[in-house]
C-alpha cells in the first residue's frame, strides 16, 4: 500500500510511520521475558517426548528436499466449520489447530503433541503496530491433549491459544527450554500457520508497471502446514520433506476437519482420539488393495503335501537357518 501511495503522489497522506525498534524494545524486557518463561514452563514441562510425525526430526534442512501440494477445501466444509466456531464461540483457526493436533497424533504416536503455530505478531505490539514495517510473525510452540471429548478439547485448544497471544513475542529457545525433552533433540518439526490472505479493502489501486515474476518461500521444518483463510473460502498448503507425499498430508488434515465437524454437530462427547485421519479411498488401498493375497490351493491336498511340492521345485532353497547354519531342503531330507 505504502508504495503504491508514493508512486501515485500520494506519500504525505500516509500516517506517520512507526519504528521497528519499538517492538525490539519491548520483547527484550526482562521482566516480560521471566513471564514468557513460567508459562511456557506451565505448558510444556511434563513433555519430555518430541512429536515427530513419520520420526521426522531434522529441523535444519534449509528447504531442501521440500514439495509442495495445494488443496482448496469443499464450500460445504468452510461453511460448516465457520458455523461450528460462532456456535462455540471460538475462532476457526482453534478447529483448524486441533485438526491438525490429530494428524500430527496419528503420524507420531503420541496423544499429548507439541507442534509449532506461528502468531500473527500485532495483537500485543503496543499502539501503532498495525501501522509499523516490518516481520512481527514468530514461531512458538503450542501443546494440544487429545485425551477428552471433541467438545472439551476445542474449547481447551481455543482457551491455549489466545493465552499463547500474551506470549506472541517470546523467544522460541526460551519456550524450548521450558520442556523436558532432552538437549540436542527438536521439541516438535511440525508447523501449523493460519494466514488471513484475504486482501485490503482500501488498497490504492494505480497501474504501477510493476511485473511479478516469481517468489519462493523457505522453512527448515521437514512438515509444515498453512491454512488459507480468503474470508470465505479455506485451502491448505502442505510444505513437506520428500519421501513424504503433500498430497496425503493435505489428504489427512481434510479428513481431519470432515470428521472434527461431524462430531461437533452430531456426537461432541464423542472422544477425539477415535476420529479418522484417513481418507476413503487410503483406507480402501491399506484395508482392501494391499490385502487382496488370495491365491488358488488344490483342495484336496493338506499343508504338508505343499510343503512337499515346494521342496520338489526347488530342493536348493534354504529350508531351516539356526545359529548361523543354514540347510536346504534337500540337505534337511538326507538328515531324516
Amino acid at each position: 500500500m505504502e508504495t503504491k501511495a508514493f508512486m501515485n503522489s500520494l506519500g504525505h497522506t500516509l500516517p506517520a510511520p512507526q519504528p521497528f525498534r519499538n517492538l525490539i524494545a519491548q520483547a527484550r524486557l526482562s521482566h516480560i521475558s521471566d513471564d514468557h518463561e513460567g508459562f511456557f514452563k506451565g505448558m510444556l514441562m511434563d513433555i519430555d517426548t518430541p512429536s515427530l510425525p513419520f520420526g521426522l526430526k531434522d529441523v535444519h534442512g534449509q528447504g531442501a528436499g521440500i514439495t509442495t501440494s495445494y488443496r482448496p477445501l469443499p464450500q460445504d466444509l468452510n461453511d460448516r466449520l465457520r458455523r461450528q466456531a460462532k456456535q462455540l464461540g471460538v475462532s476457526v483457526a482453534s478447529l483448524c489447530h486441533l485438526a491438525w493436533a490429530q494428524v500430527l497424533s496419528r503420524t507420531s504416536g503420541e496423544s499429548q503433541v507439541v507442534f509449532g503455530t506461528v502468531p500473527f505478531g500485532r495483537m500485543n505490539s503496543g499502539q501503532g503496530s498495525n501501522s509499523a514495517l516490518g516481520l512481527f510473525i514468530n514461531t512458538l510452540p503450542i501443546r494440544v491433549d487429545l485425551a477428552g471429548t471433541v467438545h472439551e478439547n476445542v474449547l481447551q485448544t481455543h482457551e491455549r491459544l489466545a493465552s499463547l497471544l500474551e506470549h506472541e513475542h517470546a523467544s522460541l529457545v526460551v519456550a524450548q527450554r521450558c520442556s523436558s525433552v532432552p538437549q540436542g533433540i527438536p521439541l516438535f518439526s511440525a508447523i501449523m500457520n493460519y494466514r488471513h490472505n484475504a486482501a485490503s479493502s482500501n488498497a490504492i489501486s494505480i497501474d504501477t508497471g510493476i511485473e511479478h515474476l516469481e517468489s519462493q518461500e523457505r522453512t527448515n521444518y521437514p512438515f509444515t502446514l498453512s491454512v488459507e483463510d480468503f474470508g470465505t473460502s479455506l485451502g491448505l498448503t502442505a510444505d513437506i520433506v520428500q519421501p513424504i507425499d503433500p498430497v496425503r498430508v493435505c489428504g489427512y488434515m481434510q479428513q481431519s476437519l470432515e470428521n472434527l465437524v461431524f462430531a461437533l454437530e452430531h456426537a461432541p462427547d464423542m472422544a477425539t482420539h477415535e476420529l479418522n485421519i484417513l481418507p476413503v479411498d487410503e483406507q480402501e488401498l491399506l484395508l482392501q488393495t494391499w490385502n487382496t493375497t488370495q491365491q488358488d490351493h488344490p483342495g484336496d491336498l493338506c499343508i504338508h503335501h505343499l510343503f512337499e511340492q515346494q521342496a520338489e521345485r526347488i530342493p536348493q532353497a534354504t529350508a531351516l537357518v539356526y545359529n548361523g547354519q543354514s540347510l536346504t531342503y534337500t540337505e534337511l531330507n538326507e538328515r531324516q
